[in-house]
């Protein structure tokens, strides 16, 4: 009979608490990695998941998954913003309010969760910290001024928080209304400060740990895993609709990490990397093309584009501009089949820049491409066309070195004397020839024509080699 009295939280498992690392910018291995620890604390019944969280942001839909997941686990979440200086921005801030526990560590923020759809993509767009779209209004006018009963005199960014202009399109506002009803809902959900989550939406207002805990914008602040733990133990939650006591009285924790497999996938979800396995695949198949049956470049290059369309296919990417790259890498392969001596090769790093600049210029963080990289390639590629220009210059200086091109006007030496026919040494070879003279034995001949095999020679010298 006493065991029915227990508070249904210690029905969970013995002192287990499942620990999850969430760090970097938010992707479809991250959600991949995060559902799959929940659902491993949920089959375990685990007393607790820390979800512990240093995020710039991310893609909408892998944060609406992890959402999700916490929402329906039978497991309370405590997603904690550490270490010191650590953020929740963007995505990162929807994945804290909807956790069970709100946790922040000292000199720790969050917010900034403005729709980057707001500043002109589609309504799909993901989300980044700080960047607010630049047609963005004001609040409406009875929002704009808060009673005093409800201002916070202590924040600032409520104070002084820019106005921005709402959206001049209708697509526009309908993502800024669904952003602002779905960050209001997970903050109402547990019971926390619903007006200041639609500011950061709406106005991209963030807040330290300090400020957040003031305004009833997290549960809690912790100095590490440890104090959280204490200060959650006996703490009484709704999850998913039932009543429990969390107990974290001498619990073990167990750190899952990430398999292979999705640190391999987020590897590979990487824009410059992505970039790369293109150049390869592109490449890998043009050297095939060049030595048929040599097998190895032709695999390596389709493995690499297949990666690199997965690869771009969960990255952000702007389609103007990953056609602009594929138009480069075709005029730089263009160059090799064809040379112009440079035009098509320069035209084509020139694309190529640009369209790297622009593909991954989405504003998502972590998604974008590095300027240095784009660079240096731009730089090898030009120096490799140098290259290639200077040997075709020497090249066509040099002139033919095969066929009968590469034979007339060469130089022979007479192997016998002869009057008519006879037999002189070319280039290592030992050819039949003709001369309307006499030739003497070593005398040195120029080849004036050929007829089949038979060379036509003069004397390039009257007087004969002497040995």
């Amino acid at each position: 009979m006493l065991f029915a009295l227990l508070p249904l939280g210690l029905a969970h498992g013995a002192g287990k608490v499942v620990q999850l690392e969430l760090e970097g910018p938010l992707g479809v291995a991250t959600s991949e990695y995060v559902i799959a620890g929940i659902q491993t604390a949920n089959e375990q019944q685990a007393q607790l998941v820390i979800l512990r969280m240093d995020t710039p942001g991310g893609l909408v839909e892998p944060m609406r998954d992890i959402i999700r997941s916490i929402l329906g686990s039978d497991v309370p979440v405590a997603t904690y913003v550490a270490p010191g200086g650590a953020r929740a921005d963007s995505a990162g801030t929807y994945i804290l309010l909807a956790s069970h526990i709100a946790a922040m560590a000292p000199t720790t923020h969050l917010g900034a969760a403005t729709p980057v759809s707001l500043g002109g993509d589609d309504s799909t767009s993901p989300f980044s910290p700080g960047k607010p779209a630049p047609d963005f209004a004001t609040d409406s006018p009875d929002e704009q001024q808060p009673d005093d009963d409800t201002a916070n005199p202590d924040s600032s960014d409520e104070a002084e928080a820019p106005e921005q202009p709402e959206p001049d399109t209708a697509m526009g506002r309908k993502v800024l209304n669904d952003a602002i009803a779905y960050i209001r809902g997970l903050a109402e959900t547990h019971g926390r400060n619903a007006d200041w989550a639609e500011r950061a939406v709406r106005d991209a207002a963030t807040l330290t740990a300090t400020e957040a805990l003031e305004q009833n914008v997290i549960d809690l602040i912790a100095e590490d895993r440890d104090a959280l733990l204490e200060q959650v133990n006996g703490m009484e939650l709704t999850v998913n609709n039932n009543p429990m006591t969390v107990d974290t009285t001498d619990v073990v924790v167990e750190n899952i990490e990430p398999s292979w497999r999705l640190k391999f996938l987020g590897t590979i979800a990487n824009p410059q990397v992505a970039l790369l396995l293109m150049i390869v695949g592109i490449y890998g198949l043009m050297f095939e093309g060049w030595n048929p049956g040599a097998v190895v470049p032709g695999v390596v290059g389709v493995v690499c584009l297949l990666l690199a369309a997965y690869a771009l296919q969960i990255i952000p990417v702007n389609y103007a501009g990953l056609a602009l790259i594929l138009v480069g890498l075709v005029l730089i392969v263009a160059e090799a089949f064809a040379p112009s001596f440079g035009a098509l090769g320069l035209g084509g790093i020139v694309a190529f820049i640009f369209g790297a600049i622009m593909t991954f210029d989405s504003g998502v963080p972590g998604f974008g491409i590095s300027i240095t990289f784009v660079i240096s390639f731009g730089l090898i590629a030009g120096l490799l066309l140098l290259w290639m220009v200077t040997y075709l210059v020497k090249l066509r200086k040099r002139g033919a070195v095969s066929g009968e091109e590469s034979i007339l006007n060469s130089v022979a030496v007479a192997m016998e004397s002869f009057t008519g026919q006879g037999r002189v040494w070319l280039e290592g070879e030992a050819w039949q020839a003709s001369s309307n003279v006499a030739i003497q034995k070593d005398q040195k001949l120029k080849v004036r024509a050929i007829d089949g095999l038979e060379l036509q020679v003069e004397p390039l010298d009257p007087t004969p080699h002497k040995s």
